[in-house]
């Protein structure tokens, strides 16, 4: 809900920089002190950058890019629909690597415009340069990219000459926005090292504020004026990013302020408690699940010779999933607000709010309650430590009140509120997920239960990780030359089944359809001729995925006098390697979802030939996963077992040492090998 597209925070911020959020992103309250003039010299750059630029700096690692200097934002609020902002930033690049500084993003739509930008670069050698803001270009989102076909979403792009290494480049901006909600934050910490940062804030007589710290301790505030205040931050690190690292909303230091003006309702004002937060969406939302006559005769029809509620729910679901395409047009506050429930059903298409807003709609009309969630899509952007704001959320799926007595097992995703009752989570943009069911990166989530005076923020349930798992079993037959052939089954649930789906949705080609087997028997064979390949369910999403193959691969086993060095883990990789590095890890490590996979692969042996040696069994488990492997000696053939389970979505940085453990020994056990020995003549 950051972003004004409810499913593509992610490519707005993109177009931006990941690393630079403060004032780039709509839906905040941008609030300003009085505006300090611009540099007005022909090319010189200002004398702020120059005292920026003169400052002695600490020494910096070698994968230091580049280091922020100076960053001044001040924030006015002249009322509650209009809000100005002046930025200043200044950057020392250090290595080729941080060029990117040089490219200044500021985001503009038909609520936020901008006033001013310039830009300057202060060289190592020579003299100054200057950009104007009439050297900047306006950049908009190619139409259909993240299924958004219209928006008025914008980015002024300008670029600061000589952005290399060793010279120091700086800009400033103002901008004016009619504010969406009373709500600002400071994002202050970013990829790259920050020397000095303000951020002050004007709001008019009789205004307050709350503020919220996150990721960093709270630094009490300097009032500079009349209602009027200022917070600086000094030497604040770089955040180095890290594989399966948590979010960055998660993780990086910021202030959220909550603003109130005098004599609003709750809907006009800044969020105190997640209840507030709840009412102004309640408030944006109002009278938009009104069913129209088209929504009534399809529920009737969907739900004909249903005989229980759960079929009809199940077909409603069924019809939002597949006959409602994902397409955003989001102009204004369009991009919070969902669109009428009768409009959504006329066209045929909508974002995630708009399915949701139908979804509740035509459950309605079947007697059924049901409450929006706006989430984050990404686990971890959003926590129980969270301050109630918009900021962070980009996605909405639907929480529905099950019926006293209705109990099924296909039901998983089920929240117990203390006053609603059970509530069973879906996501009516996922379409390949079976209703009943959320996927992994949702689990263990935190949500905005939006239901009147109910509202709050709660914790979507984790499945079992038996609900999300690969069942992988092998007949083959290896011989004496090394060759092995034979038969595989794999069957998937949950995000393994899901992830399958989604890659063939829009393939075309049967040559394309093995594709996900070629990748499968590639991670782990050398050479490999598929002989029969076939795929099972891929469009019934209530039933398991599945893949059924054949193949060939000559020369798997390696030849040693009269012995053969078999690797009986024949397919599948479960062993990572991103935690092999020096530096000591900073962030936990975030896993998408519970999994349990497990591998049986029974192999031949060719004749004539006996096992020798067998690889000792592996039984570890670390509590948040376990894996556990078993290579057995059959008449006339070798067996090999494992399972590979993870129980919980977050491991702590200081357990990493645990989990490169856990890797190494199944990075082991999947080299070892059995070894076969002719027997005597």
């Amino acid at each position: 809900m950051t972003s004004k597209s409810c499913c593509n925070l992610e490519r707005r911020l993109r177009a931006i920089n990941p690393s630079r959020l403060t004032a780039l992103l709509p839906g905040l309250v941008v609030c300003c002190l009085a505006m300090p003039q611009f540099a007005r010299a022909a090319s010189e750059a200002p004398s702020w950058m120059h005292t920026a630029a003169s400052a002695p700096l600490p020494t910096y690692d070698e994968k230091t890019k580049a280091v922020l200097l100076y960053s001044e934002t001040n924030v006015t609020v002249i009322s509650t629909d209009k809000v100005r902002r002046q930025v200043r930033e200044a950057y020392k690049i250090l290595r080729p690597e941080g060029r990117g500084v040089g490219t200044i993003r500021v985001y503009l739509d038909s609520d936020r415009k901008v006033i001013s930008l310039r830009g300057w670069c202060i060289p190592a050698q020579g003299k100054d340069f200057e950009v104007k803001d009439k050297e900047a270009t306006e950049v908009a989102p190619q139409a259909g990219i993240g299924g958004i076909l219209v928006e008025d979403f914008k980015v002024k792009v300008l670029q600061i000459p000589a952005p290399e290494p060793g010279n120091v480049v700086g800009y400033e901006y103002e901008v004016e926005e009619d504010p969406v909600a009373q709500e600002e934050r400071w994002g202050f910490q970013e990829e790259n090292p920050v020397r000095e940062s303000h951020f002050s804030l004007q709001l008019p007589a009789t205004w307050e504020y709350k503020v919220y710290w996150m990721n960093h301790p709270e630094v009490s505030p300097i009032q500079a004026g009349n209602n009027q205040w200022e917070w600086v931050v000094k030497d604040v690190k770089g955040i180095r990013p890290e594989h399966e690292m948590p979010p960055w909303h998660g993780v990086a230091g910021q202030m959220i302020l909550s603003l109130f003006p005098p004599g609003e309702t709750s809907a006009g004002r800044g969020f105190a408690k997640w209840n507030d937060t709840g009412d102004w969406y309640t408030n944006l939302v109002n009278k938009r699940l009104e069913a129209s006559d088209g929504i009534k005769q399809e529920v009737a029809t969907l739900t004909t010779g249903k005989a229980t509620q759960l079929q009809k729910m199940q077909a409603i679901a069924s019809f939002i999933q597949q006959n409602i395409r994902y397409v955003g047009i989001e102009l204004g506050i369009g991009g919070y607000q969902p669109h009428f429930a009768a409009d959504v059903f006329q066209h045929r298409y909508g974002d995630c709010k708009d399915k949701a807003t139908l979804t509740r709609s035509m459950l309605q009309e079947i007697g059924v309650s049901s409450y929006y969630i706006v989430i984050n899509a990404t686990r971890g952007s959003v926590t129980d430590k969270t301050p109630p704001q918009l900021y962070g959320f980009n996605h909405m799926i639907t929480a529905i009140r099950l019926p006293d007595g209705l109990s099924d097992p296909s039901l998983v995703a089920i929240y117990q509120h203390p006053t609603l009752g059970r509530l069973l989570f879906f996501d009516p943009t996922d379409e390949v997920t079976p209703f009943g069911q959320i996927r992994g990166e949702l689990q263990g989530n935190y949500g905005l239960l939006v239901a009147a005076k109910s509202s709050e923020l709660v914790q979507l349930p984790e499945a079992d990780p038996a609900k999300n798992s690969i069942d992988r079993t092998a007949k083959l037959t290896l011989d004496a030359n090394g060759d092995l052939r034979g038969d595989v089954t794999e069957v998937r649930v949950g995000d393994r089944a899901w992830s399958e789906r989604m890659r063939l949705r829009y393939v075309a080609k049967d040559s394309d359809r093995i594709k996900p087997i070629e990748d499968i028997l590639g991670d782990s064979l050398s050479t490999f001729y598929i002989t029969r390949a076939s795929l099972v369910n891929v469009k019934q999403t209530d039933a398991p995925f599945g893949f059924k193959y054949s193949f060939e691969s000559e020369k798997y086993a390696k030849s040693a006098g009269d012995m053969i060095l078999l690797r009986p883990r024949v397919l599948g990789v479960k062993a990572e390697s991103f935690l092999e590095v020096k530096e000591p890890r900073e962030f936990p490590i975030e896993f998408q979802g519970p999994v349990l996979d497990k591998d049986s692969f029974e192999i031949a042996l060719p004749a004539g030939y006996v096992v020798d040696d067998l690889p000792e069994p592996v039984d570890v488990d670390y509590g948040f996963a376990s894996y556990h492997s078993k290579t057995e000696a059959k008449p006339g053939a070798v067996e090999y077992t494992r399972t590979f389970e993870v129980k919980d979505l977050s491991v702590p940085a200081e357990k990493s040492e645990e989990l490169r453990k856990f890797y190494r020994i199944i990075a082991n056990d999947e080299r070892s090998t059995v070894v076969l020995k002719a027997q005597a003549k």
